[in-house]
């Protein structure tokens, strides 16, 4: 017989947000290896990216990272507030804010700026403005999510 009890690793259900609320992820460096793999992955080829011996020629000289990726691993970080309980990602507005490199260490400030209930009880609307930081406290792109969750079961 198994016992039951509280099951960890979901996400938060619509429920449990209210507007106003505010959390923030763990970080995650953004290493060479990443960088290439993504690059390989999506086939982003652009120099800026790919290309190591004519730094001196760009106007950033520090390995720069594509925002794609940024976004990449904004969400992954955020996982963990919709595992199970996120239902689909409906629509962003995204802005790019500055440079990431390689090397950078990043991690997401995320606030709830709009909840809705669904036209299905059993779901809700939840928007959020999610900044990502750098380990150096600067914002380098900020995204507005607007995501179906699971409501709370009764």
């Amino acid at each position: 017989m198994t016992k039951k009890g509280t099951l960890l690793g979901r996400g938060l259900y619509f429920d449990d947000l209210a507007v106003g609320s505010w959390f923030h992820t763990a970080g995650r460096t953004i290493t060479a290896a990443d960088l290439s793999a993504f690059v390989n992955l999506t086939w982003l080829t652009e120099e800026l990216f790919t290309n190591d011996a004519d730094r001196d020629d760009m106007a950033i000289r520090e390995r720069v990272v594509p925002a794609a990726l940024v976004y990449s691993f904004a969400e992954g970080l955020l996982t963990p507030f919709m595992q199970g309980t996120g239902l689909a990602f409906l629509h962003a507005d995204l802005d790019v804010k500055g440079p990431t490199l390689v090397g950078d260490t990043i991690h997401i400030e995320c606030e709830v700026s709009e909840l809705r209930a669904a036209s299905k009880g059993h779901r809700g609307l939840v928007r959020c403005t999610s900044r990502v930081l750098t380990q150096r406290g600067d914002t380098v792109l900020i995204y507005t999510p607007l995501r179906l969750m699971r409501r709370r079961p009764q």
